[in-house]
């Protein structure tokens, strides 16, 4: 059955106890938001510095919707999946996500699986977010194939501790499933995906794509992140999927907020001071806090594009069935922003316009 996209519940719709629970998820979350950003791109833009190689940077047409994203790979560009639930996953979602005690992040499994060896240190800690320690160990796991899973500790309930609880997580629920779903909630089909042809469901299954803001042929990473997150709209609490791919040179988080790409762009030194201009401040702050490094005189920068989606990408207002329109644009560019470094304390994020410039 297809839920209510009015899953999650607004702050204020909340018992008192949640509340405080959604407010310390959404501080963790944005530790979480700056500590991925710096390993999916500026890490990643020192890798390809390290090896002496020229950073492949987007395209700023590549951000548009529906836009065509090239094919290649860089084994430079560091890629994860992350999963962070402000609740704890029930057992019986375990048929297509699959944490089990196999793959408990735990000192035993750690070590027969190869991402520790017997010399390594562990203390079990170490997993939980507000330990100082935490950091480090998240790094060591980002590099685990599949997805890690952050939720909160059932045995914390009172104090609501949030751990990275798995690794080497599958997402095993089918596409055809997630799109179905999707159709039926958006009201474009009334039962099963096949139920007005196979050309029809292969419409509602590109469609799927686009609300996530994915090409067709995404690679893995990125169609287990859009049906995870699509997936854990079941749950009665937030979540946030991060998933940086080594194709598409981005991060992308998609959360009860919609959808954000963040990557790395260049701006000429005409773009920074009309930036810094526009928000008046002069250039040197800008290049202090906002710019992570120079190529020649243009400084690299960290970009946030956030998506928003549009009617037909929303449930009908009188719930009746409808037909899909492939050629309707599902998302649409809500927000660009350049983001601060990430010891810029007291910087906000500037509103630009760059994409369709």
């Amino acid at each position: 059955m297809g839920v209510d996209l009015g899953y999650w519940g607004y702050r204020e719709e909340l018992s008192r106890a949640h509340k405080l629970r959604r407010i310390y998820y959404e501080v963790l979350r944005d530790d979480l938001d700056e500590f991925v950003l710096q390993y999916g791109l500026v890490e990643s833009y020192a890798n390809f510095k390290k090896n002496n190689m020229e950073y492949p940077f987007v395209e700023r047409r590549e951000l548009k919707p529906r836009a065509r994203i090239p094919g290649t790979e860089y084994e430079e560009h560091n890629a994860f999946l992350i999963i962070f639930v402000e609740d704890t996953i029930p057992a019986a979602c375990k048929k297509y996500i699959r944490f089990f005690d196999v793959n408990k992040a735990v000192k035993g499994n750690l070590i027969s699986s190869g991402v520790l060896d017997l010399s390594d240190e562990f203390d079990r800690s170490w997993k939980y977010l507000d330990s100082i320690e935490f950091t480090d160990f998240l790094r060591k796991m980002l590099p685990v194939d599949y997805a890690l899973l952050i939720q909160r500790d059932p045995v914390s309930r009172a104090t609501d501790r949030y751990a990275l609880s798995h690794y080497h997580v599958r997402i095993d629920w089918p596409i055809a499933e997630a799109a179905e779903e999707l159709g039926r909630d958006l009201r474009y089909i009334i039962k099963d995906l096949y139920e007005r042809g196979d050309k029809y469901a292969e419409d509602v299954q590109k469609k799927f794509f686009e609300m996530y803001g994915l090409p067709i042929m995404a690679g893995g990473r990125r169609t287990a992140a859009s049906v995870a997150a699509q997936y854990l709209k079941r749950l009665n609490s937030i979540s946030t999927v991060y998933v940086s791919s080594s194709e598409s040179r981005c991060v992308l988080r998609f959360s009860e907020r919609g959808i954000s790409r963040y990557t790395l762009v260049r701006f000429t030194l005409s773009e920074m001071m009309e930036i810094a201009e526009e928000n008046s401040m002069n250039l040197d702050t800008f290049t202090k806090s906002y710019v992570i490094d120079y190529e020649e005189k243009d400084g690299v920068c960290i970009l946030r594009v956030d998506y928003d989606h549009t009617q037909p990408a929303k449930p009908p207002a009188d719930g009746k069935i409808r037909a899909i329109k492939a050629e309707g644009a599902w998302t649409t560019i809500s927000g660009q922003f350049v983001m601060p470094t990430s010891g810029a304390w007291k910087y906000p994020l500037l509103k630009v316009n760059v994409v369709y410039n």
